[in-house]
């Protein structure tokens, strides 16, 4: 098997969704130029039939700029031909800009399948002035095709646009002939012609183009089986780490059956240890029994406050020591006897509650336990030194 990272792996697998995802994020998405130039010209062939609509006021807007009223402030209509200036611009601008910034877009949408903003393309990148990454761009692979595909666009166009004007040549040598309405007339009947036919050429140019870009988008993109192994671990998790969750997922269950079914034998034990509340464990003794103590039932939370409650109907002594209850619920295990290390703890506290069961009045005693079955609540060794009261 490779090692992580190794990259002499062959890449021959398609680019999972989420490699596609993170190319988006990082800027690089499938585009075509060529699309953008084939898309960006019909438009503005759409465009020319809609500039008669627009063209007489525009032009009569402008013949404005050169009038001038008899007795006219010169000032103030300097500043009111300036400010008509300024409209007449941004209105052109509007007119032309809008509708090539909407194609523009959903070019891009079209190509890329959608829109996509990512801020890391903006981010400043060494690589990009470094010489010698730009001399290796420049005679690249990449740089020849598209060297090639220029060359092979430059030399279509223009043989169309001869073509076009060939067959149109009789018509372009009448116009020195002819009137200038007339001249204007029949040159304004011809450039849709050529614009038409150049846009033809540019669609099957732009077609390749997608084509071509798109095979070398998802090259750079595809994976190797050990890149795909990688992300499955990122994505979905190392299947050594998903066993270990449902094996732990699997204790965790029969540990909570077990102590659940472990509460019939509450009402039978000899004492409860509790922490006060959050842990208690039950545990059974007799009298001059040379086996140790055995815990009948343990748990933490609900479960403790359950064995505490039966305990309290069947009149079990409850002995309150969170130092002990949580040593034995993190080192002690249900239906086994006490851990050897909890032997003189735990007989300290079965004498002290077998005397007061026997009516006895004495003083609690002190639980001393080993320094290395002291736990927190979450079941971590206390530093030495630390109190265990706490809950």
């Amino acid at each position: 098997m490779a090692e992580e990272g190794d990259n002499s792996q062959e890449k021959t697998e398609d680019p999972s969704q989420r490699k596609l995802e993170k190319a988006a994020e990082d800027g690089k998405v499938l585009t075509s130029k060529d699309m953008f130039v084939f898309t960006g010209l019909f438009v503005g062939l759409l465009m020319m039939f809609a500039v008669p609509t627009v063209i007489e006021p525009t032009l009569g807007r402008w013949a404005e700029f050169f009038s001038l009223e008899p007795g006219a402030d010169l000032d103030v209509l300097i500043t009111q031909r300036i400010t008509l200036l300024i409209k007449t611009i941004i209105i052109t601008g509007a007119f032309v800009g809008v509708p090539m910034m909407v194609v523009s877009v959903l070019t891009q949408a079209a190509v890329a399948g959608s829109l996509n903003f990512a801020p890391k393309a903006m981010a400043f990148k060494g690589n990009r002035i470094n010489p010698l990454k730009g001399l290796q761009r420049m005679v690249s692979v990449k740089a020849l095709v598209e060297l090639g595909k220029a060359s092979l666009k430059v030399v279509l166009l223009f043989s169309v646009a001869i073509a076009v004007l060939y067959d149109q040549a009789p018509k372009i040598l009448q116009l020195p002939f002819r009137s200038l309405g007339e001249a204007v007339a029949s040159a304004a009947s011809m450039f849709p012609k050529i614009l038409g036919a150049l846009l033809v050429v540019l669609a099957v140019i732009a077609l390749l183009d997608y084509m071509w870009q798109r095979h070398t988008h998802i090259k750079e993109l595809k994976m190797s089986k050990q890149d795909q192994k990688d992300e499955f671990k990122q994505t979905d998790g190392s299947p050594e780490v998903k066993a270990k969750i449902r094996r732990m997922q699997m204790e965790n269950s029969a540990n909570a059956a077990r102590q659940q079914t472990a509460l019939n034998d509450v009402p039978s034990a000899t004492a409860i240890i509790t922490n006060p509340t959050h842990f208690a464990v039950a545990l059974k003794y007799d009298v001059g029994s040379l086996e140790a103590p055995k815990i009948l039932a343990m748990g933490r939370g609900k479960i403790a406050e359950m064995i505490i409650e039966r305990g309290n109907d069947a009149d079990v002594t409850i002995f309150q020591s969170p130092l002990l209850a949580r040593a034995l619920f993190f080192s002690g295990e249900i239906g086994r006897e006490i851990p050897e290390m909890l032997y003189q703890a735990v007989a300290v506290v079965l004498a002290y509650i077998y005397r007061v069961d026997r009516g006895e009045d004495l003083e609690r005693p002190d639980v001393e336990l080993p320094e290395d079955m002291r736990f927190d609540e979450f079941g971590k060794p206390l530093m030495a030194g630390v109190g265990g009261f706490n809950a």
